[in-house]
């Protein structure tokens, strides 16, 4: 995809090789874009042989650890992509927090987690990329967000994700028609089960076994989708929620 040169693509969540953040970097690497991306808690050393791995495909990279729970992350991480690439015009709302809860463990503590990353993250990284976006001629904005599904049916022991992963759906269509006179578009994917390494044996069987397709998901799934959504031929899509899911069936 040429005309994607020289666009610069903020990715947030590449903590490891085998996550959808990792894909969707090589992905958007093989497309021609710069590729900034957020890591937290990983191993630093992994950390900057990503970037090497970045790097030596020809296009520009950089990262930054940050803690997406500090209330002031959004606003550090877009200075720092202008300060090292340029104002970037794709943003991939990758990063989540997640554990198992229930009805019998969620507290306040819990939620409030929860919701510093895949609300208030999301949110204020993305209102303030598209307060800093130029619009060049012929070209426009991208904001792609990460859900899961959960107007499909339950998530069991996982209430304070299925919540707060719910409300990006939301925010992607009501923030989709604010910013679409600005030349941005704001959809979202839901890739259903995706093996990036957190599947065991047994579970891996259970969810291959619901997919008509086969097998479960991998990142680079998603990993095209994302970077179709970032493309110029996906200019007329927006405020979508998009279930790539190879089929599964949920019951």
């Amino acid at each position: 995809m040429m005309q994607m040169q020289e666009k610069i693509a903020v990715v947030t969540g590449v903590s490891h090789a085998y996550g959808i953040g990792a894909a969707a970097c090589r992905r958007l690497a093989a497309d021609g874009c710069a590729v900034f991306f957020t890591y937290w808690e990983a191993d630093t050393g992994w950390a900057d042989l990503f970037q090497k791995e970045m790097l030596e495909t020809g296009v520009r990279c950089a990262s930054i650890e940050l803690d997406l729970a500090e209330s002031d992350a959004p606003t550090k991480l877009l200075n720092a992509v202008e300060a090292r690439l340029g104002l970037p015009s794709i943003l991939v709302n990758n990063a989540a927090f997640s554990t198992r809860d229930g009805y019998k463990k969620l507290d306040a503590t819990m939620l409030d987690n929860h919701y510093a990353v895949n609300i208030r993250a999301t949110f204020l990284l993305s209102v303030e990329f598209a307060r800093r976006f130029e619009q060049a001629e012929g070209s426009s904005g991208r904001i792609i967000n990460m859900t899961s599904g959960q107007a499909l049916g339950p998530m069991l022991e996982e209430l304070a994700y299925g919540a707060t992963k719910a409300a990006i759906s939301g925010f992607t269509l009501s923030l989709s028609a604010e910013v679409a006179p600005i030349g941005i578009t704001v959809n979202a994917v839901n890739p259903g089960p995706t093996d990036t390494g957190w599947m065991t044996e047994d579970l891996h069987e259970e969810l291959s076994a619901k997919f008509r397709m086969g097998r479960s998901g991998k990142p680079d799934d998603a990993a095209r989708l994302i970077s179709f959504l970032a493309s110029e031929e996906a200019e007329w899509i927006t405020g979508q929620v998009i279930n790539s899911e190879g089929g599964f069936l949920r019951n």
